[in-house]
Parts: C-alpha cells; sequence; structure tokens
C-alpha cells in the first residue's frame, strides 16, 4: 500500500493535475474551463482537506452550498465532473481508493428548449443578409448548420469550386487571447459536403471582393433586428437546420452527417425536438385515417 502524506491536501494535487495533467494533453478550451472551474471553485471550497480524507459527505456539502449560492444545475454539474475527473486520475495513481465526487448527487438539471426559426424566418433573414459583407457565412449556417467556429475555422483550401465540394474540418478558437485556427473537436465534425448552388454562388461573390473581417455574432444581431424577426441565438441556426431537414423527411443518419454529430442520439434528442405544427400535421393525419377529413 502506497504511503501518502498527510500534508497533501486535494488543493496541491489538483494544481499538479491542472497543470501537469490536463493541460498538456487536453484542447484549450477544455483546459481552460477546468482550470478556471479549479482556481475559482474547487480550491476555495476544498482546496485545504487532505486529500486522502475527502469524503463523499465533504463533497456533497460542498455541492449542496454551491445550489444555494444561486449557481445553476448545469454549473453544479461541470464543477462536480472536474472534481470527479481529478480523483479519477487520483485513483489510478494510487493515492485515493475512492471518488467521492462520483458518489454524490445532484437535482437534475432542467432541459432548456430552444425555438428554431421557421423556414419562412430563415429566408427572411437571408434576403436582409444578401447585402451584408459575411453573407456567405451566414448562408452556410443556414443551409448546412455549421458550427459559428466551423464557418470562421473555413479557408479558401476548404472549397473545391472544382468538384463543388466544401471540406470542413478545422474551427476558429480563442488561445491566449489569440485567435487559432485548430482541428474539429472529433471525427465526426470531420466532412466533406457537396457544395450547393445557391452556397456556390455565395462563396464565388465572397473570393471576388473579400470583405473586411466583421464580428458574426453582432452581425447577426444587427440583421435579425433590422428584419423584425424573432430573436434566437446564432447557434440556434443548427437547431433551425435540423428541424427543416427533419421536415422535409431528410434520413436521420443524412442529417447526423450533415450536422457533424459524433452519435445518432445528439441528432434526435438534442436538435430535432418535436414541435407544436409536427405535432398538430401527425394527429390530423391520424384522424383523417380513422374518421376521415373534417367535415365528411
Amino acid at each position: 500500500m502506497p504511503v501518502i502524506p498527510r500534508s497533501l491536501t486535494l488543493g496541491d494535487y489538483l494544481d499538479y493535475w491542472i497543470t501537469q495533467v490536463v493541460r498538456p494533453v487536453a484542447r484549450w478550451n477544455t483546459y481552460k474551463k477546468y482550470e478556471q472551474t479549479v482556481r475559482l471553485y474547487l480550491q476555495p471550497g476544498l482546496g485545504r482537506k487532505p486529500l486522502s480524507r475527502v469524503r463523499v459527505a465533504d463533497v456533497q456539502a460542498f455541492l449542496n452550498k454551491q445550489i444555494q449560492a444561486g449557481h445553476s444545475i448545469a454549473k453544479v454539474q461541470i464543477i462536480r465532473t472536474v472534481l470527479g475527473a481529478a480523483f479519477t486520475r487520483a485513483m489510478r495513481e494510487e493515492l485515493v481508493f475512492m471518488n467521492p465526487a462520483r458518489l454524490a448527487t445532484l437535482p437534475t438539471a432542467p432541459m432548456s428548449r430552444s425555438r428554431p426559426w421557421s423556414a419562412e424566418e430563415a429566408r427572411q433573414f437571408l434576403t436582409v443578409a444578401r447585402n451584408d459583407p459575411l453573407y456567405s457565412a451566414f448562408l452556410l449556417l443556414v443551409v448546412y448548420g455549421l458550427r459559428r467556429e466551423e464557418v470562421l475555422g473555413l479557408a479558401w483550401e476548404d472549397v473545391d469550386l472544382a468538384d463543388d465540394m466544401l471540406r470542413v474540418g478545422w474551427q476558429l478558437q480563442r488561445i491566449d487571447g489569440q485567435l487559432a485556427r485548430v482541428p474539429v473537436k472529433t471525427a465526426a465534425g470531420r466532412r466533406v459536403l457537396p457544395l450547393v448552388p445557391i452556397a456556390r454562388d455565395a462563396l464565388i461573390e465572397q473570393a471576388e471582393r473579400q470583405a473586411a473581417v466583421r464580428n458574426l455574432v453582432r452581425s447577426f444581431e444587427r440583421l435579425v433586428d433590422g428584419a423584425g424577426l424573432r430573436k434566437i441565438r446564432l447557434h440556434d441556426l443548427r437547431h433551425t437546420v435540423a428541424t427543416l431537414l427533419k421536415t422535409l423527411g431528410v434520413a436521420q443518419r443524412d442529417a447526423m452527417q450533415i450536422l457533424g454529430h459524433a452519435r445518432i442520439s445528439v441528432t434526435l434528442e438534442v436538435y430535432t425536438d418535436s414541435d407544436s405544427d409536427s405535432q398538430r400535421d401527425a394527429l390530423t393525419r391520424m384522424s383523417d385515417r380513422l374518421f376521415g377529413p373534417a367535415g365528411t
């Protein structure tokens, strides 16, 4: 049995774990999220306790306190996940023999449902955005459901006008205050998509004018306000695309490939929520099948 120094606190181990284990191998955004969670929450709340003496009750009391302080369930779940990852590593190093974070419990986070644009609203937005310097970017967001980082990470080498193909494999991220073009997160995110004519024409126009770079989110919000449209997040355009694909009867596997999801469950559960219009249509067709069309 390894001898664990009584002076080794959880805070000491978290410092080692975040710098020597997480930083060398994790993606930058993952590292920053973990580092901030350790620095802002775990160190102040549990850092002074001896590593080998952190019990489930200690972690449970700490997590409950975070909820009582007003943090969302989703935020506290992240805190527990980070702490659990640190204890998993400590178990591999035979410094502890249980993972108290994994055994602590939390309430289920409420599901947030966004209401995507309809096809008419998406069409109206593209009409308003037609003369904007970032029109081609917005078009790719609406037609392909690309992630914001994926659109910003596209380079001309990713556009094959000869074969009408679009290669998605890079994204733009801010690392240490600097913008950097890095590979997409998963193998499923790397995809080659057919370049439909409207997107091809928009990219050719973009190549011809190469307008000055502008902030994508701010331009999006400005155009939405100008069109008098219901406000949604830029990311909700992916949800809009997924919903339209479902409405058009596109096969689930094809939608999964277009959207770059690693698992079909994400396509089904996150991006293709049922809506009242589709429910009404389904129930109307069921009623017509059973009783004949209304009024007959």
